[in-house]
């Protein structure tokens, strides 16, 4: 290994280099209001199409330029999360289904709360030290064993990595890269068939989000993946992917984060502790939204109107912390970035989470009619 290679310095790119990219995100979050959950709501609740289609273009971009990425050698897809041959199914659809109802409750996915935080949002805040607190309690905490042993016990070992094009190849044949390729041809064909379909209804935010969205993931990936990957680590001798918490290239993700942040602020003086690109990605989005909000003269202290209000968001919380952790990611991680990388694992939580949300959609507006101040207190985010 070449002596002038620096691995503090390194870590030390790939850390801030998520606070800058988190800034562009929060940033873009603020001013497009892009949010998988107000995808989600939108099309469930007037049929609105915009941030539903700004949805799809963030996936159609990150596809693209993802397996940009991994085909010019610039990505170890095998590496990431999302791509592991362990496929936990029922951890990805039953925390699907939690996050989905949690998120439809708390007025937003990690995400959005971040960005909404930024914008002054103090519910939104609390939300999100729920989030962190429960997340850190199901990695290593409380939930921890009964989510190993009733959830991640039902699981396949596959022979590859879990994307659909290796499993699509391991089933029928041919080249897996290839087959990659003709998936996201297709979803890039899917999606621009229904950006056409609805481009009376889709705004110029929308577009520019959703884009954003794809571009930052890939950005993300390349400083993690490539900026971040040293071939041979003066201490292990072994390859590393510095400034990571999981020692992996990392794409857009929230749930694990927020724990990982808790954990930094409450151990600070431990010296094994350490920024790393997570937690200051999700630093970043709050910055970027407040000076986005700022600018555009949106920044507005909201906090909790009635004990309802208060109860649905602490419960939406649980939910999603519980949720984003044992699913391997929130509706970014696994919405755009796992979707992005044709994670199986990712479909099946993408699935669960849009099937807990319209039932939480539904029991809100049961709630609604009927003039409980719980649920229906919730508004669209």
């Amino acid at each position: 290994m070449s002596a002038t290679v620096d691995p503090v310095s390194i870590s030390r790119a790939v850390v801030y280099g998520g606070l800058a990219l988190g800034v562009v995100l929060g940033a873009v979050g603020q001013s497009t209001r892009f949010c998988v959950r107000g995808a989600i709501a939108d099309w469930f609740e007037f049929r609105g199409p915009g941030r539903l289609v700004a949805w799809l273009l963030a996936i159609a971009m990150g596809a693209v330029a993802v397996q940009g990425l991994i085909s010019f050698g610039w990505l170890d897809g095998t590496r990431v999360l999302a791509w592991n041959n362990r496929l936990v199914w029922a951890s990805c659809l039953a925390g699907g289904l939690m996050f989905g109802f949690g998120m439809i409750l708390a007025e937003g996915c990690p995400q959005r709360l971040l960005v909404k935080a930024g914008a002054g949002s103090l519910k939104a805040a609390a939300a999100l030290m729920m989030i962190g607190i429960v997340a850190a309690m199901t990695l290593r905490g409380l939930f921890a064993g009964p989510r190993v042993a009733l959830l991640d016990s039902w699981n396949v070992t596959l022979a590859g990595p879990q994307d659909l094009g290796a499993i699509a190849a391991g089933l029928m044949g041919g080249s897996a890269p290839v087959l990659r390729w003709l998936l996201v041809l297709a979803i890039v064909l899917a999606v621009g068939a229904t950006a056409w379909r609805f481009r009376q209804k889709v705004s110029k935010a929308d577009w520019i989000g959703g884009l954003a969205v794809g571009l930052l993931l890939a950005v993300a990936f390349l400083l993690t993946g490539k900026a971040g990957f040293i071939a041979e680590h003066p201490e292990t001798l072994e390859p590393a992917w510095l400034g990571t918490q999981s020692r992996r290239p990392e794409g857009l993700s929230f749930s694990a984060p927020l724990a990982h942040a808790l954990d930094l602020l409450t151990l600070w003086s431990d010296k094994s502790m350490a920024a790393t690109f997570g937690v200051m990605l999700s630093l970043g989005v709050i910055l970027g939204s407040a000076a986005s909000a700022r600018a555009r003269g949106e920044y507005r202290l909201e906090s909790f109107r009635m004990p309802g209000e208060m109860g649905a968001h602490a419960l939406g919380a649980v939910l999603m912390g519980f949720g984003g952790v044992t699913a391997l990611g929130c509706s970014v991680g696994n919405g755009v970035t796992g979707l992005a990388m044709l994670s199986a694992g990712s479909v099946l939580m993408v699935g669960g989470m849009v099937v807990g949300a319209w039932a939480a959609l539904r029991l809100r507006q049961r709630q609604s009619v009927a003039g409980s101040p719980g649920v229906a207190a919730v508004r669209a985010a």
